[in-house]
């Protein structure tokens, strides 16, 4: 008996000691099995409670530059309206879509085709490179209207071999995550502050570049988004926008890294081949 309370008081030990070292894990909510399913798209992850925010100012790893319209959309009619509707499909003219601008052809085609959001939602907008303060409880807010508004933004992931990630959204309001076409993360629940978390997301990376799109729609109050990955990932991928500052210095430095992937029995380019057939 007593060598079974030993070995029982050592097994305790050693899971106490997983648990307080791998808290992306145990502390917040892992969510696993996506991509999204069709008809779980708007749903927000269960359970979605107080409970599991994290405080996870102390990470060092938060993407700070992203690539996207060089605005907000405005006027948005609160976060709580402008959820389901698809803006990128609205300014394209129907040419790009949400998911489609997740993929590497949909990302080549922002070199040709802005945002026609219309005068009453921020105009024109152009692609560019821009940076944000993960500490900024307000980093969403780029010029114009401070409420009611929404924020594309754009990162390409090159990675070494196909694996699996694990990315941790931050924001306020309505969060909505895609990655290679497919939506991995919705949760219309703001997390608390700019740095906290309410879920870690599991998700499948491919080998070479991968597109991860992140929106964020808005109200009223606090406006931010952030993104960080676990520390495995992070130190094995690349993150683009690395050292670009604007849109031909942003497809410049991912060059050798895109491919366009063409219909079967077609050949496949590169950016650099697109832009010579141009």
């Amino acid at each position: 008996m007593k060598k079974f309370y030993i070995f029982t008081l050592a097994i305790a030990i050693v899971f106490t000691l997983i648990v307080s070292s791998s808290h992306y894990v145990f502390a917040a909510g892992l969510i696993t099995g996506g991509p999204l399913a069709d008809d779980q798209v708007l749903e927000d992850p269960e359970p979605n409670g107080d409970d599991l925010r994290e405080d996870r100012s102390g990470v060092d790893t938060w993407i700070t530059k992203w690539y996207g319209p060089d605005g907000n959309y405005e006027n948005n009619g609160t976060f709580q309206v402008s959820g389901p509707m698809d803006f990128i499909e609205e300014g394209s003219g129907g040419k790009l879509n949400q998911a489609s601008l997740s993929t590497i052809d949909g990302l080549l085609m922002t070199q040709d085709i802005d945002m026609e959001w219309g005068d009453d939602h921020g105009g024109t907008r152009a692609w560019t490179v821009f940076e944000i303060d993960p500490a900024d409880g307000n980093n969403m807010n780029r010029g114009g209207p401070i409420d009611n508004i929404d924020t594309y933004a754009l990162i390409v992931i090159d990675s070494p071999s196909d694996m699996q990630a694990v990315m941790s959204p931050a924001h306020d309001d309505h969060a909505q995550i895609w990655i290679n076409g497919e939506k991995w993360y919705n949760n219309t629940r703001w997390t608390g502050a700019a740095r906290t978390i309410l879920h870690d997301v599991e998700v499948d990376l491919q080998k070479g570049a991968n597109v991860l799109l992140y929106r964020c729609g808005e109200s009223g109050g606090s406006a931010y988004f952030n993104l960080h990955l676990d520390d495995a990932t992070n130190d094995a991928v690349t993150v683009y926008p690395k050292d670009s500052t604007d849109q031909s210095s942003f497809f410049a430095e991912i060059q050798d890294i895109v491919v366009s992937v063409e219909p079967a029995g077609k050949l496949t380019t590169t950016w650099a081949d697109i832009k010579q057939l141009k």
